[in-house]
């Protein structure tokens, strides 16, 4: 070989080395939470995943759904933290976003308050009240139900857009009536308010909500491996969650993980924890929440959850299969199956 060709050999070889490098996806990512009382709280404290994949992952708190929607959209985030409301509205809006995760089943944990003296002991009295609620949430979305059951136009409600820390400053100065919001700030208005209904009724009367672990399609296609190791921590802090209770007190070292990244007072922590429901990875198969395709729970959910917000123009159109962006593939490979 002469010399030149030797010099064309090289370039070759060079840009083809570049090119690899290039094609192989960084092992870097945005993860989107918010404020939840939840086990996963315990991998996020640890460091475990990082260490178990190699991968930088930057941990950004998000104060609502709808907010982390929007940084997913914009591409500044990969995974996220989001109610079902949130996610049927993306799905509904077209963002190429897949639910891969049931991290709670909400039932009690949502709960509507009305102020002590606010003359509000049922939904009906909330006409001409100011209403703190985080726009888009599962308790946004719980709200308009609420109110549409009570016969109440809410066009008459002062309904506000406050996410939690601003609903927990609002409720200090007196700036509103009632909210429909989660733990910690639930914790902080039920010292001096009265709780008129909760998610887990407005569940029995059809309309359930959960909240989700929801990906970029994109970024799920390239990195699979990531996304197993992650749902497999997700479903290890539950099942030891679930397996001694007893033992995530106050000043349980879990419990203080969970209270550190949510800016929860830990004493509140474990009553939070046990409003809801972490179904296993083998429930999270099942056709109550990701299996079943169309007819599956959660397709469903987002269905009746987006024909609802379509109805009350909070979304423009309904998507024909919400199973499209539901997806058990990953919670089947952590399985073995």
């Amino acid at each position: 070989m002469n010399t030149r060709s030797r010099s064309l050999a090289w370039l070759c070889a060079g840009l083809l080395a570049s090119a690899a490098a290039v094609a192989q996806p960084k092992k870097e990512v945005t993860i989107a939470h918010q404020d939840m009382n939840v086990p996963f709280r315990t991998v996020m404290e640890s460091g475990e995943l990082e260490k178990a994949t190699g991968y930088k992952i930057s941990w950004r708190m998000f104060g609502g759904g709808g907010d982390v929607i929007r940084a997913m959209s914009s591409g500044d985030v990969q995974i996220g933290e989001a109610g079902s409301s949130p996610i049927a509205a993306a799905a509904s809006q077209g963002l190429e976003v897949q639910l891969f995760w049931i991290i709670d089943d909400i039932a009690d944990a949502e709960v509507l308050v009305a102020r002590n003296g606010s003359n509000i002991t049922k939904v009906e009295d909330l006409k001409g009240k100011r209403v703190g609620v985080p726009f888009v949430s599962t308790t946004h979305y719980h709200l308009l139900f609420a109110l549409q059951q009570a016969k109440v136009d809410p066009k008459t409600v002062d309904i506000r857009n406050m996410r939690p820390p601003e609903i927990a400053a609002a409720w200090e100065r007196g700036d509103i009536d009632a909210t429909f919001i989660w733990d910690p700030v639930l914790a902080k208005v039920k010292a001096n308010g009265k709780v008129i209904v909760t998610s887990g009724e407005l569940t029995k009367a059809g309309r359930p909500t959960f909240d989700g672990m929801i990906v970029s399609k994109k970024f799920a296609q390239e990195h699979p491996e990531f996304m197993v190791a992650l749902v497999k921590a997700l479903a290890k802090a539950d099942s030891e969650y679930r397996a001694n209770k007893a033992a995530w007190t106050a000043d349980s070292p879990q419990v203080k993980a969970v209270a550190k990244w949510t800016k929860a007072d830990a004493k509140d922590v474990p009553a939070s924890m046990a409003l809801y429901g972490f179904p296993t990875m083998e429930q999270q198969l099942s056709s109550a929440w990701l299996g079943g395709g169309k007819a599956g729970g959660a397709a469903r959910a987002l269905a009746d959850t987006s024909a609802f917000l379509k109805e009350q123009g909070r979304v423009q159109a309904v998507a024909p299969d919400y199973s499209v962006f539901v997806n058990p593939g990953f919670v089947q490979k952590a399985l073995g199956k």
